[in-house]
């Protein structure tokens, strides 16, 4: 199977643009804040963003990170199967983050030096069926149970698809809208594979769903779902692949297994090693340590 190649710098989608860089980002983003924390920022609240080279995806900005409120907000979305993985993801992550708005010598202090507050959220989009909300943990990664593990790091899933979609979803006019672009798009795409974008977004247009913003930048937000499909299959195929090869991997072993045991039944029955190794193809060393 032949692997998607990608020669080219980091690129926005359209989730870290609308909700983190473009002008109406600041916007957005406060927007989706308060429906999060039931606060009523408005615009001239103070509002940094913090941008790091990619972490949580390669070669592909999809999270959008902000420090406000005395927190440090980080936001990622998902279009396809939540990864399981995300906590671990966003503590390398957060780490990172520290790094960069920390001063590298307060460590050092011996008064203790508060540091915002993080929180991180994932927002999903899929098809697959899944809760309004689930709460993944770092410590569930963890080989050992612990009752209080001594790290921990949640990541809170929200469903934005309108048909299960959260709350927050409906209390947030800029998400709501934005939830109705990608399911527009997902139509359209599955219709039209070469023209589904372009028809997608002047649908939108048309019925005044992120109208403002598409108006704006149309052929950037299409270079941005075509970079974004490109990812996704990319992704899809290196998954499939890493699938097969711990399939084939698998089978690899288990047969391994099932001739030791047929050759450890032989030895208790007293066969000889040199007829044992021509019936299981083991070599005679193999089954000498059996």
């Amino acid at each position: 199977m032949k692997k998607a190649t990608h020669k080219r710098t980091y690129k926005d989608s359209v989730f870290a643009d609308f909700f983190g860089a473009d002008t109406s980002a600041k916007s957005n983003f406060i927007s989706l804040y308060n429906a999060l924390h039931g606060t009523e920022l408005t615009l001239g609240c103070e509002l940094h963003r913090i941008r790091l080279e990619q972490i949580l995806y390669m070669n592909f900005y999809n999270d959008v990170s902000f420090l406000v409120d005395n927190k440090v907000i980080v936001l990622a979305e998902h279009q396809s199967t939540v990864n399981e993985n995300m906590p671990f993801r966003f503590l390398e992550y957060v780490v990172r983050l520290y790094e960069q708005i920390q001063n590298p010598r307060d460590k050092y202090l011996r008064r203790l030096v508060k540091i915002p507050t993080p929180e991180f959220y994932v927002f999903y989009n899929g098809e697959e069926d899944f809760p309004k909300r689930k709460i993944l943990k770092l410590s569930d990664a963890f080989m050992t149970t612990c009752v209080h593990p001594q790290l921990e790091l949640t990541v809170e899933v929200v469903n934005i698809n309108l048909n299960k979609a959260d709350t927050i979803v409906h209390q947030c006019k800029p998400l709501s809208e934005y939830s109705l672009f990608v399911e527009t798009v997902r139509k359209h795409l599955k219709l039209d594979r070469e023209k589904g974008f372009e028809k997608a977004v002047q649908e939108c247009i048309n019925n005044d769903i992120l109208r403002e913003y598409l108006e704006r930048k149309s052929r950037e937000v299409m270079n941005m779902l075509l970079s974004e499909y490109d990812y996704a299959t990319d992704i899809a195929v290196q998954r499939e692949e890493s699938e097969a090869i711990g399939l084939e991997k698998g089978l690899s072993q288990g047969a391994r297994q099932t001739k030791l045991e047929t050759a450890r039944l032989m030895r208790l029955e007293n066969l000889g090693i040199s007829l044992i190794s021509k019936i299981t193809g083991l070599s005679e060393e193999e089954i000498a340590d059996l």
